[in-house]
């Protein structure tokens, strides 16, 4: 069996090969497999347990090196190393079929048995659960129920356990009932207010410092859905928030950016469009069209998923009681 891992950066491939390639060395002894490294290509060769254990906390250190948290990139090497010696025996390998294990599983990243510890609500529970297992998952709810919060929680797991290279936050450009273009600046500094709740999102989890950091590096982008044609996007988490606010043209030209191996995730209220009178919106257009394509899950949170002040939700179900009754 062979793999071959490309890194980003120069930095990447240091952290993980070691300096003077130490640890790299270790990582063929350890798992009795050859691996050479040339420039940013890691090839990794040998019997299917080893190359696929070695694989497994390559990603591993690459996640502890992207986001840093309780472990290191030494911590997840030596590890997995232990543990691929000395593997325990009430969980005993089948070295017929290595695919079947997960001898590496980050206990971090969210699992079925464990989404009750995050969700705060029945629908929230439905909305991880239907990210774990769809590759387009479209939120539809209204605000205060974490549709951006926790899609953006489950990006930043999946970013750190190697599931995908990069994160992509985006949304459409559109003006709340304010005109916007006489303000001074740039295109980009008039953009930026737009962008703020995804900036306010990531550093519900991430400092300031690792949120530029992995900016300058391109591993996360926030970008307005104008800047997303044209790009195919692989190996990457992309979030749509505020999706409402799209026309029918831009959601298909959004969803069609989908690469090989990345995940999709569109967020938005469709009580709050902000789009000119009488224009289509791409979320419910998406709705009728898209509802019964197979991979995609549609999640509908309510008033009851509400999880800020309580005073939000009451204000959600009077407008939506006034809605009902006009």
């Amino acid at each position: 069996m062979k793999v071959t891992i490309e890194f980003q950066d120069d930095d990447e491939a240091q952290v993980v090969l070691g300096i003077r390639d130490a640890h790299l060395r270790r990582i063929r002894t350890g798992f009795a497999i050859e691996a050479a490294a040339r420039g940013r290509v890691l090839d990794l060769q040998g019997s299917e347990l080893g190359v696929s254990a070695a694989q497994q906390v390559v990603e591993r250190m690459l996640g502890a090196h992207r986001l840093p948290g309780s472990t290191t990139v030494e911590d997840e090497l030596n590890d997995a190393l232990v543990r691929f010696q000395q593997p325990e025996e009430s969980d005993p390998v089948d070295h017929g079929n290595p695919s079947s294990q997960n001898l590496f599983e980050d206990e971090d990243r969210p699992r079925r048995r464990d989404f009750g510890k995050i969700a705060r609500t029945e629908g929230q529970l439905r909305y991880l659960e239907a990210m774990d297992s769809h590759d387009i998952v479209m939120a539809l709810g209204p605000a205060g129920t974490g549709k951006t919060y926790l899609a953006v929680r489950t990006a930043l797991q999946a970013l750190k356990t190697g599931e995908v290279r990069k994160l992509i936050l985006s949304r459409p450009a559109v003006e709340a009932g304010e005109k916007l273009g006489f303000l001074p600046g740039d295109f980009q500094q008039k953009v930026n207010p737009y962008l703020r709740p995804l900036y306010d999102a990531l550093h519900e989890m991430l400092d300031y410092d690792q949120v530029k950091r992995y900016s300058d590096r391109e591993i996360i982008e926030i970008v307005p859905l104008a800047y997303m044609r044209g790009r195919t996007l692989n190996q990457a988490f992309i979030i749509l928030d505020e999706a409402q606010n799209t026309t029918p043209a831009q959601m298909k030209m959004f969803l069609t950016r989908m690469g090989t191996g990345s995940r999709i995730v569109v967020t938005g209220d469709p009580t709050q469009l902000d789009l000119p009178r009488g224009q289509p919106s791409g979320l419910l257009h998406a709705r009728e069209v898209l509802g019964s394509v197979k991979g995609m899950a549609w999640i509908e949170l309510g008033s009851s998923d509400i999880v800020r002040n309580r005073l939000v939700t009451r204000i959600v179900d009077a407008y939506e009681s006034l809605d009902r009754d006009s």
